[in-house]
């Protein structure tokens, strides 16, 4: 009895395990199907999410484009008020200048207008002066022939009281007028000639003498070299420098020639500009005291020479300045003037030279009641175109003259600079005066000086070059060297060729000779006839 129990038990057992797997496939199957239908479910929500995405993204890309047409429309109005405006403008400014040339075209049609009624009225004018003109001819003509008519019944009149005719009448009477006058006129203009020639001989000799004695200068000799002592011969090679480096470093800062030859303990410096060649005198002497001789030491030293010696220029241009009692000069006129102290013409100090023409025009200002600080301020400044002849191609009285009215001097100053060695008129008497006072000074005994022969070798270098040119007959130095008058043959020359050989001649003086300022070369070609009358 108790197997069938659990057999019975086993089925029931059995019977429920096989429900539990139907329920669990049955579970399983729901599940399934749940999960199906929410993955569905999900994926529909998704999908009407996106539609809903996607419409509001449309919707937002139309509301977009819209604000874009609109902003572009609002930009395209605003580009089209502004250039409405730009063409507004440019026609404003068209029509203004329209209306401008319109209203200068009225203005030209009155003032033709006005012209055209002058020209009117003066032809108008015209007419009534001729009218008047021919009527006063004609009354002057009538009264003309009246007079005529007078005087040949005067004549005939005459005639036949004298027993003359009318033409040996006033041949005669005519013969003893003149005759009566030249004899009066001649005793007359002799007398006072005389007078007037004694008088101004006499009273020109007192005043030059006067002047000169009232007023002695001590006068200096210089040249156009220096010299330097040097301790030792040694000494010139190390001027020299390795390969020359030293002497042409030298030459090429203060611009003069430095000669070293055979003569002992010297160095000679050579130039025409003496402020250059006392720079160099100056910086050579500091070298040789210093021992350190080599470019680079040069330079520096040449530089702080000249540093003292614009110094020394200004101080001596001062002094004079006060000396001749001179004041109110530029700044540049006394540099100038300075400078003038290392310049020399024909071993004459330039500078002293000045300040005794200024003192002797002063003089003779006031033996004839002239303006004494007027002239001597003239002839303190007559050579201070010497100071700048150098640097400026002309003579040194053109060049003063320019430099004086550059810096404000009077008519009278400059015209005594330019003048005073007659190249001009002297139309002020301050110019005279000048001229009188700087001969004065050159010709005093001692004041310059310059050995014959050099003088004569001079001269002779400037006409033979001159009369070395063919078609040349003759030429004359004169003035010192400062000129040259050249005589051209008439036949073997033309006016074409004069001018070139003039020219010529000056480019040789050029290129042949070495000297301070200007030569001046004049040639004359002439052509004489002569007949004899026989």
């Amino acid at each position: 009895m108790v197997l069938p129990q659990t057999v019975a038990t086993a089925l029931v057992f059995q019977s429920l395990l096989a429900v539990l797997e139907v329920w669990e496939v049955v579970a399983i199957i729901a599940a399934a199907l749940l999960g199906m239908g929410f993955v569905k479910l999900l994926d529909h929500l998704s999908k009407r999410d996106a539609n809903r995405e996607a419409a509001h993204i449309i919707e937002r890309a139309e509301i977009e484009a819209t604000s874009r047409r609109k902003e572009a429309a609002v930009e395209a109005k605003e580009l089209a008020l502004q250039e409405k405006d730009r063409l507004e403008r440019e026609n404003n400014v068209i029509r203004n200048e329209l209306h401008q040339r319109e209203r200068e075209l009225d203005k030209a049609g009155d003032a033709i207008a006005q012209r055209n009624e002058q020209l009117q009225k003066q032809e108008k004018m015209v007419e009534n002066n001729q009218r008047r003109l021919a009527e006063k001819l004609e009354d002057a003509t009538r009264r003309q022939k009246e007079l005529d008519d007078l005087l040949d019944l005067e004549r005939q009149t005459m005639h036949q009281l004298s027993g003359l005719s009318p033409e040996e009448a006033e041949a005669k009477l005519l013969d003893r007028l003149e005759k009566e006058l030249v004899r009066e006129q001649g005793a007359l203009i002799l007398r006072h000639e005389r007078q007037v020639l004694d008088k101004c001989d006499e009273k020109a000799k007192e005043m030059l003498i006067t002047s000169m004695q009232r007023f002695a200068a001590s006068h200096t000799a210089e040249s156009t070299t220096s010299t330097v002592d040097i301790p030792n011969d040694e000494m010139k090679g190390r001027i020299i420098g390795r390969e020359g480096r030293n002497i042409r470093a030298l030459e090429k800062a203060t611009g003069v020639d430095v000669i070293i030859d055979d003569t002992p303990g010297v160095v000679i410096v050579s130039a025409f500009d003496p402020v250059r060649r006392e720079v160099a005198r100056i910086s050579l002497n500091k070298l040789i005291a210093d021992g350190r001789i080599h470019p680079s030491r040069i330079e520096e030293l040449v530089a702080e020479t000249e540093k003292e010696i614009e110094a020394e220029i200004r101080k001596f241009g001062e002094e004079a300045m006060q000396e001749a009692q001179v004041f109110g000069l530029h700044n540049r006129v006394i540099e100038l003037l300075g400078r003038l102290k290392y310049r020399t013409s024909y071993s004459q100090n330039v500078l002293r030279h000045s300040i005794e023409v200024s003192f002797i025009a002063s003089m003779l200002a006031d033996e004839m009641g002239l303006d004494a600080e007027l002239a001597r301020r003239a002839g303190l400044l007559h050579d201070i175109g010497k100071a700048a002849d150098h640097d400026i191609e002309g003579g040194h009285p053109k060049i003063g003259a320019d430099l004086l009215k550059r810096f404000g001097e009077g008519p009278e100053v400059v015209h005594a600079a330019l003048g005073h060695h007659d190249d001009i008129r002297p139309d002020m008497p301050y110019t005279v005066l000048t001229a009188a006072g700087d001969a004065c000074s050159a010709s005093r005994p001692g004041a310059r000086r310059e050995t014959l022969d050099r003088y004569i070798k001079r001269m002779q270098e400037l006409e033979k070059i001159a009369t070395s040119f063919s078609g040349v007959e003759q030429a004359f130095a004169i003035q010192a060297g400062r000129e040259v008058r050249v005589i051209a043959s008439a036949t073997d020359t033309t006016d074409e060729s004069s001018a070139k050989i003039c020219r010529d001649i000056a480019r040789a003086f050029e290129q042949q000779l070495t000297y301070p300022g200007e030569i001046k070369v004049t040639l004359i070609r002439e052509t004489r006839v002569t007949e004899t009358a026989r």
